[in-house]
């Protein structure tokens, strides 16, 4: 039968809905069970343990998923396939550890077998499952419990609402524990040394800033034309305005701050820059990250920002139209 369209955008946003349904019940779901798993969590990775995650089918690649977002994080995990684990690869279980094991049904055979022998490893468990009344929820330490009405499938067979209430809640249980752990920008970069993501979060303002001959900077003594020249030679659209006496940045004076100056009369140019400038500008410090600096540029809705040394002196500049060249935004 030929795909209808109206057909086929009816049932994608009734798949759509469940999924929701899945994830808003999950949400609601979540109590005391949540925190004490979460805390258990936070402890295996305290003390140096690892956390082991398993699944059969469409379970194990959720397992695998937030085997890897637990590891972005600093949280030492690893997937344990479930057939192979009785055949030897039980060897990377030690005591201490926790193991999170995602059966949707609570009943997945593989899985349960590995309840006792993990149990005799001195592994604590976690039942991953939607069925709290399963022999897999009943045999654990921990549960973690989502809540999924009906799947998507409109045969009620290929596991939808499932997985997706199954990865969301994995994916909670690791942002309560990064927030929890004081993980920094820095952090997560060390886990992220490669690919465009490394890139941008280690990338320093000293590497984007403009600085000689792209940064202008004056006394704060010049008239309003010698400013002016000096934007203009740089191509800049702003020029860092300093004291004559010690060099630190005393003010900024942009484009927007040059049109309203030309409605103060017409000689405006010969005026001091001083009578125009932006006091107190925002600024960087050169050591910061990048994606500080976009923040700044965000929070603030400007266009320019002087990067300072630890002196409070100019160094550099970055202007608002440098972050998407270089894939910060």
């Amino acid at each position: 039968m030929a795909l209808q369209p109206k057909s086929a955008l009816a049932r994608a946003r009734a798949c759509i809905r469940i999924e929701s349904e899945a994830l808003h019940a999950t949400a609601r779901s979540l109590g005391a069970e949540f925190v004490a798993t979460a805390r258990a969590v936070e402890a295996a990775a305290r003390g140096g343990h690892k956390l082991i995650f398993s699944g059969v089918g469409k379970s194990a690649h959720i397992a695998e998923k937030l085997t890897g977002t637990f590891n972005s994080t600093g949280v030492s995990s690893c997937f344990l396939d479930a057939t192979q684990a009785l055949h030897g690869d039980l060897g990377l279980c030690a005591a201490g550890d926790l193991a999170l094991l995602l059966s949707n049904s609570g009943q997945t055979e593989e899985i349960l077998r590995l309840v006792p022998v993990l149990k005799r490893f001195g592994v604590k468990l976690v039942a991953f499952t939607s069925h709290p009344e399963s022999d897999l929820a009943q045999n654990a330490d921990y549960r973690l419990l989502y809540r999924v009405r009906r799947e998507a499938c409109p045969l009620a067979l290929a596991p939808t609402a499932s997985t997706t209430a199954a990865l969301a809640l994995g994916d909670a249980l690791a942002m309560v524990l990064l927030e929890a752990r004081g993980l920094t920008r820095d952090d997560f970069a060390q886990f992220h040394p490669a690919g465009n993501l490394g890139r941008v979060l280690l990338l320093r303002v000293r590497d984007i800033m403009r600085t000689a001959d792209r940064l202008p900077v004056a006394p704060d003594t010049v008239s309003t034309q010698e400013a002016i020249l000096a934007m203009t030679k740089a191509k800049s659209g702003s020029i860092a305005l300093v004291s004559p006496r010690t060099g630190k940045l005393t003010g900024i004076l942009t484009d927007g701050d040059f049109r309203r100056s030309a409605l103060t009369g017409p000689d405006f140019l010969r005026q001091p820059v001083a009578a125009f400038m932006t006091r107190r500008p925002k600024t960087v410090r050169e050591e910061a990250l990048g994606v500080e600096a976009l923040r700044l540029f965000e929070r603030h809705k400007i266009d320019d920002l002087i990067v300072i040394n630890a002196r409070g002196q100019p160094v550099g500049l970055i202007d608002g139209q440098d972050l998407p060249k270089l894939k910060i935004v």
